[in-house]
């Protein structure tokens, strides 16, 4: 199917229509932030999953059982699909984690008003790529990746899932309150996971002793792309990198 039969444009993004329903996107909107809340973002396939489950441990000082007992998606929502308004989150006791897709200029108006944490994930743009193209010839909400190169072509337009990866790494770099925000890269947590957490945990002001930070650590893949593009497509993605970040000091390992 094509776009607009699974995608609705929200904000100038595709968003998916099954998942993002009008009721849970004027849910996101109206959402009431908390100063100690603690978000978690993201572009899709950056290490989302690494995060949630390393944030909610490092919040129990280690200890597994929420991990164990409390299915992923309920224990740190996603504030904009469907199924969050029935999680009661107003109710919940703080600090609440929580986690977005969204670029920075799309975060509701309590956001900007309380400045809650914020922990953004970035990770090698040619790696999401690669990683999303498997996505998509996998998952039937998404639309048909076509042939790679066509796909690569969509990603560096901006015309995928949750909009440009470039506006979006930009959205946050750019963000104000920049104490309120920690940026970590999906590289950094493969290289080193334990130093990772430590920083993690020290932002968030938890204290972990060396036994436990030992206990996080985790086999991760980076670098994978390598695998998956062709050299003309490489060369071509650091092209269209170069002159997109060339503004920025943001580095990635390309």
């Amino acid at each position: 199917m094509m776009e607009e039969e699974l995608y609705t444009v929200y904000k100038g993004v595709y968003v998916v229509s099954s998942v993002h329903r009008p009721e849970s996107l004027k849910y996101f909107e109206e959402f009431a932030f908390r100063p100690d809340d603690i978000i978690i973002v993201t572009y899709p396939r950056s290490g989302t999953k690494r995060m949630r489950e390393i944030v909610p441990l490092i919040m129990s000082g280690g200890d597994p059982a929420p991990a164990d007992t409390i299915v992923n998606w309920k224990r740190v929502p996603w504030l904009e699909v469907h199924q969050t308004a029935s999680l009661k989150l107003e109710q919940r006791p703080s600090p609440r984690l929580l986690t977005t897709h969204f670029q920075y200029n799309m975060m509701p108006p309590s956001f900007f008003e309380v400045k809650p944490k914020v922990i953004y994930v970035t990770r090698n743009p040619k790696d999401v790529l690669t990683s999303s193209f498997h996505l998509h010839e996998a998952a039937s909400f998404l639309v048909n990746p076509g042939p790679q190169t066509e796909f690569l072509h969509k990603f560096l337009d901006g015309k995928v899932m949750f909009g440009s990866w470039f506006d979006h790494v930009k959205s946050w770099l750019n963000a104000e309150d920049k104490e309120h925000i920690m940026h970590i890269s999906y590289e950094e947590m493969t290289m080193d996971l334990k130093d990772s957490v430590g920083r993690i945990a020290q932002f968030l002001q938890k204290s972990l002793d060396p036994e436990t930070k030992s206990e996080f650590l985790r086999k991760g893949i980076a670098g994978d792309w390598k695998n998956q593009l062709t050299v003309a497509e490489a060369e071509y993605f650091d092209a269209i990198y170069k002159d997109k970040m060339k503004d920025f000091h943001y580095k990635s390992d390309t």
